[in-house]
């Protein structure tokens, strides 16, 4: 499907929603395709992802973050690190808006050309929970810390927590969305952290392994 066929997506989108027991309104659903479209738009120039098919678009990208978006409840003020096109962040928020609705989601990349796409995504699609940042996360002083902060596909795990382990506040964890179970990476955590949690996740019609790892202070 090269092309963007809406209704078809959005009955993908639908159905993989229900297959993850995510109670997702008719609003969300229509936000969440206004984006995609927005990031296919985009794309053609920016190079945002290198996945050009819509319809891959919605399991690789939609349902791949939405499979996620359950571990957050209860997060107060989350940090996207390394944030791209806006995943997980920008699908969190759409979630997060009506499920989390004290939520606050931020955004952080170095890349001008990323963040003023996300910052488009904002104006357009009207997200009053998100912020976008333009920074090197080690050397940005946020205004307040974070409760949760996240990254998909962007580091390996210590350089993840040594770049932003000065966001997080006390009692904070990371949760870090990964392919493979990345057990190497878990063993070269820095001194002073620990992994709570290795959950496996299951995103519908992606045949490939997903994880989440929850890091959280601790001995090591």
């Amino acid at each position: 499907m090269k092309t963007f066929d809406r209704p078809a997506l959005t009955a993908i989108l639908t159905q993989g929603a229900r297959d993850l027991s995510l109670s997702l309104s008719e609003a969300q659903i229509a936000r969440l395709i206004d984006y995609l479209a927005l990031m296919a738009k985009w794309n053609s120039v920016y190079n945002l992802t290198a996945v050009r098919d819509p319809l891959q678009m919605v399991t690789q990208h939609l349902l791949d973050s939405l499979a996620a978006v359950s571990a957050f409840a209860g997060a107060r003020n989350v940090l996207d690190v390394g944030a791209g096109g806006g995943l997980p962040g920008i699908v969190l928020a759409i979630w997060a808006a009506e499920a989390e609705p004290e939520m606050r989601v931020s955004l952080i990349d170095t890349v001008h050309k990323k963040t003023a796409f996300l910052t488009q995504v904002k104006a357009e699609l009207g997200l009053t929970n998100v912020s976008v940042h333009t920074a090197r996360v080690e050397q940005w002083n946020a205004p307040q810390k974070f409760d949760v902060i996240t990254s998909r596909a962007f580091a390996e795990l210590s350089d993840f927590v040594d770049w932003s382990g000065h966001l997080l506040e006390e009692g904070g964890e990371f949760i870090a969305l990964k392919g493979v179970a990345p057990d190497t990476e878990v063993a070269h955590l820095p001194v002073g952290w620990r992994v709570r949690e290795l959950r496996p996740l299951q995103v519908p019609t992606l045949q490939a392994e997903r994880h989440l790892i929850f890091i959280e202070r601790g001995q090591a």
